[in-house]
């Protein structure tokens, strides 16, 4: 299994790679139109004469808005692109969960989130043309490494509470479940490389007449289809596997549906405001507001489980926390003032 999850990470390293930049994006564009005739439906009537004759003769394409190709490029293959950014992030929350019981959920989240926190707001920073050049890239990248320094405080703080209420797993399986929560981190992070890369999708929204901070809502359409397609097939797997249907109707059942269907409303809500927010800052917005948006959500998880008691008793660790949150609230501090001079 470990040897399986780092293979898929060499692939979206690869996938990656060929996205990073204009050039090698440019370069993918002219492998794929060697054998997109099959897209021919895609492509408006009044095209169709030029884009035959693009397949039959090799002409390069030099520029992306060059219209047959740029229709296929957006009805075809940027939604195939966000669909499997999606489904990468549904198999990293799988991870997550077989993470838990190896290394406890403190370690687990501190690690996924500092992860999922850095790897999705880097990458689509280095896709941006010229990114290095912009005055705001330092910020962020600084903004970063503080926001995961002050992840990594929060991560030990609940370890050393764990340790405290006696609650320590079996040190043999420290090093499987700390690989399982890095791949877990680096999957989760492709959300964001997703909504990002659907960019385009957003843009065609507009176009037709959505309010550019409603825009982003047909990205997350487009991502999060694969995401529920990874889900829905892995529950899928388990029911018809383990026979477990009759599960649904046990003891309580109804209360746990709530819960359920309450978590998933605020979270896909979140993510809906977090796009509108990422819309409205422009070319900078996934990059800044991803990181903020996962370490505001780790102060507030912190500010429940203290209300529920899980910090009783456990006055170092919790100290230690409050200053790993402090960390985390200066670095989203950061990335906003990262935001004004992009």
């Amino acid at each position: 299994m470990i040897k399986a999850i780092f293979k898929l990470i060499i692939l979206i390293s690869l996938v990656g790679f060929i996205t990073i930049s204009p050039i090698t994006r440019y370069i993918f564009g002219l492998s794929l139109k060697q054998i997109s005739s099959f897209l021919l439906w895609t492509v408006k009537y009044e095209d169709r004469e030029k884009w035959i004759k693009i397949n039959l003769d090799g002409l390069k394409v030099k520029d992306w808005s060059e219209p047959a190709f740029y229709t296929v490029f957006i009805i075809f293959l940027i939604p195939v692109f966000g669909m499997f950014f999606g489904f990468l992030w549904g198999v990293g929350g799988i991870l997550f969960g077989k993470s838990v019981p190896y290394i406890g959920l403190s370690l687990t989240y501190g690690i996924v989130m500092g992860l999922a926190a850095s790897v999705g707001s880097i990458i689509p920073l280095l896709q941006v043309e010229d990114t290095f050049s912009n005055p705001a890239t330092k910020y962020v990248i600084i903004a970063v490494v503080i926001m995961l320094i002050g992840v990594a405080l929060t991560a030990k703080a609940g370890i050393e509470r764990d340790k405290l209420i006696g609650d320590t797993n079996d040190p043999s399986n420290m090093s499987k479940g700390i690989m399982i929560a890095v791949s877990c981190g680096v999957l989760s992070a492709l959300l964001n490389v997703g909504f990002a890369n659907a960019t385009p999708v957003a843009l065609e929204a507009e176009k037709m007449g959505a309010l550019i901070r409603n825009s982003s809502l047909a990205a997350w359409v487009v991502v999060l289809m694969g995401a529920f397609l990874m889900n829905l097939g892995y529950a899928l797997l388990l029911l018809f596997k383990n026979n477990s249907w009759d599960s649904f109707n046990v003891p309580a059942a109804g209360n746990a549906y709530k819960w359920a269907i309450l978590a998933g409303l605020f979270w896909f809500a979140a993510l809906g405001i977090y796009g509108q927010g990422s819309a409205l800052m422009g070319t900078m917005g996934p990059i800044i507001g991803w990181p903020m948006l996962l370490g505001l959500s780790l102060i507030i998880s912190n500010i429940w489980a203290l209300r529920s008691g899980e910090w009783k008793d456990a006055k170092k660790p919790f100290q230690l926390m409050l200053v790993g949150l402090g960390i985390i609230i200066f670095a989203s501090v950061l990335l906003g003032y990262s935001n004004t001079i992009s």
